[in-house]
């Protein structure tokens, strides 16, 4: 789940400045979508945003396994069928999503859509699923089940019942497409903020760089930092919401695609990246890692930092991000 008020960007909006901040906030791919752009008068604004929206919604036909008519639930309604053709845009999405599970030991899987839902957290569950139910539960599931063939631009899901969504990855995806065709249309600076999936580019109408209001979900009250993000995208993933205790253990919605279990241990996983589409993959694949092993993964990535809060409010950091304490 991503948490849009744990990422604020704080901007000061003045008529001093011939460039000023446009802001319209919308519900796009199920979530809210806020999209800001810096422009000289409200109607150009408007008419850039109508272009972002446009793109997102383009996206969101491609990739969505909700709509029947998509290329997405093509390839599921073919699993352990037939390989279907797609256009070169989602067959080279989903062979990025297979280099982040590979990258990520399968800590990351859009495969994961094959999973049973047998965890519960609507305060229903009073008792852990038997070993049985979890092993079932995930056995459809695995990246190396989903194979790619670039010279006819085919997927195929090998197991049937196998599906693929793209719930961790696609908004950040599409705030990155938003991004990019903003800027190619002229649009210096801006902001896409996709439930908490935040890209941006350029600077404020003051000059000043763009920054946000990082918050401990324990204390959401107070941020415990200001960073600077310039030309870059930040992510949070957080399950302080959706949760389950069972046997005084709390465990998260986030879920490990290789064993079925929830993630425990962290409420929150802030990641910055250079783009939001890998800043989405990775904030989740931090949950199902854990802080020692999700943060000597970060550390071993170039241009890639994170920020982790435990379970009991303390806050982690990969080995470069600077902090300055609000």
């Amino acid at each position: 789940m991503r948490f849009f008020f744990t990422l604020l960007f704080l901007a000061t909006i003045s008529s001093s400045f011939s460039q000023q901040i446009y802001k319209r906030t919308l519900k796009l791919m199920g979530s809210r979508f806020d999209i800001t752009v810096v422009e000289k008068d409200k109607t150009t604004a408007n008419q850039y945003i109508d272009i972002a929206v446009e793109e997102i919604e383009r996206i969101e036909k491609l990739i969505s396994s909700w709509d029947k008519n998509s290329q997405t639930s093509l390839i599921n309604n073919n699993a352990g069928v037939n390989p279907v053709k797609v256009d070169t845009e989602l067959f080279d999405l989903i062979f990025r999503a297979i280099q982040i599970s590979k990258l990520t030991d399968g800590a990351f899987d859009i495969s994961y859509a094959s999973m049973d839902r047998i965890w519960k957290f609507d305060n229903s569950m009073k008792e852990m699923p038997s070993e049985e139910e979890i092993k079932t539960s995930v056995a459809r599931v695995g990246y190396k089940y989903i194979v790619l063939d670039k010279k006819k631009s085919t997927v195929f899901l090998t197991q049937k019942g196998m599906k693929i969504g793209f719930g961790a990855i696609g908004k950040g995806y599409a705030a990155d497409k938003a991004k990019n065709l903003l800027i190619s249309k002229g649009v210096h600076a801006g902001i896409i903020n996709a439930s908490g999936d935040m890209n941006t580019w350029g600077k404020q109408p003051d000059g000043s760089e763009w920054k946000v209001a990082i918050t401990n979900p324990l204390n959401k009250n107070n941020a415990f930092a200001l960073l600077p993000v310039v030309e870059k995208a930040v992510v949070t993933s957080g399950n302080y919401e959706k949760y389950v205790i069972l046997d005084g253990k709390r465990y998260s919605h986030i879920i490990d695609p290789r064993t079925g279990y929830p993630s425990t241990g962290i409420v929150s996983a802030t990641v910055f990246a250079p783009k939001a589409e890998l800043a989405d993959a990775l904030a989740t694949s931090v949950f199902v890692m854990g802080i020692e092993t999700g943060l000597n993964r970060i550390n071993q990535l170039k241009g890639i930092e994170c920020i982790i809060i435990d379970d009991q409010g303390n806050i982690h950091t990969s080995d470069h991000i600077k902090i300055d304490n609000k």
